[in-house]
């Protein structure tokens, strides 16, 4: 065989042994989700399904009524076109504390509390209860609300420690 068959033959092969390096070294899969509104607005992917951390606070400072330090979270809006409707409500349901209806229950080994869920100028929102419209902007608006631990009882020793968590789904209304 000539030099230059040869040399041919050597450059074949080690090129099919990078290639047999080349082979699938991991694979996965990415789905895909999300549905189709009819609503003047897109709602961001992160504020579909949030967790707000209210920290741990202390039994004393829920004491007689007492509440912890809000924390504040948003619901942002995408792609806004207001042609027909300029304004949003906001309802959050969920569970209602069992002394306390207005706030939303807690379940875990902590008793006697609830959260509060309040609007961006800090008056609380009713469980249920559509909250008051506000006026939105052309393209992206963040609607801006915080939420707070509150003792549900005035009697004292009511307050259980230990770790709490609790759900509240939102519905927004156009208007």
């Amino acid at each position: 065989m000539s030099i230059l068959k040869k040399n041919m033959l050597v450059l074949a092969l080690v090129s099919s042994a990078f290639a047999a390096n080349a082979a699938d070294q991991g694979s996965g899969t990415v789905t895909f989700t999300g549905s189709i509104i009819d609503a003047p607005c897109s709602i961001n992917p992160n504020s579909v399904d949030q967790t707000v951390a209210l920290g741990e606070i202390s039994q004393a400072s829920l004491a007689n009524l007492g509440t912890s330090t809000p924390r504040n979270f948003t619901v942002d809006l995408e792609n806004c076109d207001l042609t027909n409707k300029s304004k949003v409500a906001i309802t959050f349901n969920g569970s209602p504390d069992a002394i306390n209806s207005d706030l939303l229950g807690i379940t875990g080994t902590a008793k006697g509390a609830g959260i509060v869920i309040t609007d961006g100028s800090g008056s609380p929102i009713k469980l249920g209860v559509s909250s008051t419209a506000r006026s939105l902007g052309e393209g992206n608006n963040t609607l801006l609300y915080s939420a707070y631990l509150q003792g549900n009882s005035a009697t004292a020793g009511s307050v259980v420690p230990g770790s709490f968590s609790s759900v509240a789904d939102f519905t927004l209304a156009y208007q």
